[in-house]
């Protein structure tokens, strides 16, 4: 596991991102089944355009994402504070030397245990209070950041401000992480292939 410090949000970190696959975003490459993902295609040509640009691409952050940003710092103080542990701030998590995919914890936990926190809006939260386990939209993204960091267990968080939190521990799920790896290793071959083809054929570019 390499990890690299630098803050989250900052152009350092789009630049580091750029043209690699990220845990957030496993979702493109797999469906929760494990079974290749619609948005499969879109997301591999983005990728290639990243490394292209060398950046990632600017994208208008919507509602839910910019009330995540705002509020994760005091969702993140809440979570110690609930539970007692402490959480360490990091940058990007790369498997190995290679660097070819990674994730974004929004905490490491005791060196071996990451957090997700989420601020939904107000139904949202109900819904997971409600049915009270990890919700399928973020499977890729926990069992993910497992699979990048080899940690066992990652907990994640719905907050909103004034409500109970929901927060669950989930259970890496080996079966499921060995085919994720499987798919985005695949997946990054490809876009190796298809950057080398285009630059091939377009020496401008």
């Amino acid at each position: 596991m390499i990890e690299v410090n630098i803050a989250q949000q900052d152009q350092q970190w789009f630049t580091e991102k750029a043209g690699k696959p990220s845990a957030s975003e496993f979702k493109m490459i797999v469906d929760c089944s494990g079974k290749p993902s619609t948005q499969r295609n879109k997301y591999l040509y983005t990728l290639v355009g990243e490394r292209f640009l060398g950046t990632k691409v600017a994208t208008r952050p919507t509602f839910a994402m910019q009330r995540g940003i705002e509020l994760e710092a005091e969702a993140r103080m809440f979570f110690e504070l609930l539970t007692g542990l402490d959480v360490r701030q990091t940058g990007f998590i790369y498997p190995d030397e290679r660097k070819l995919y990674g994730c974004s914890p929004d905490g490491v936990i005791q060196e071996n245990i990451g957090l997700e926190i989420k601020c939904p809006a107000l139904h949202t939260h109900m819904e997971y209070l409600h049915k009270n386990k990890l919700p399928s939209e973020y499977k890729q993204q926990v069992q993910g950041s497992m699979m990048v960091t080899e940690f066992k267990s990652w907990y994640f968080m719905s907050y909103y401000p004034g409500l109970e939190p929901l927060i669950l521990e989930v259970k890496r799920d080996e079966k499921y992480c060995e085919v994720l790896q499987t798919e985005v290793e695949k997946f990054c071959k490809n876009i190796d292939k298809i950057y080398s083809e285009i630059r091939g054929q377009h020496e401008s570019i």
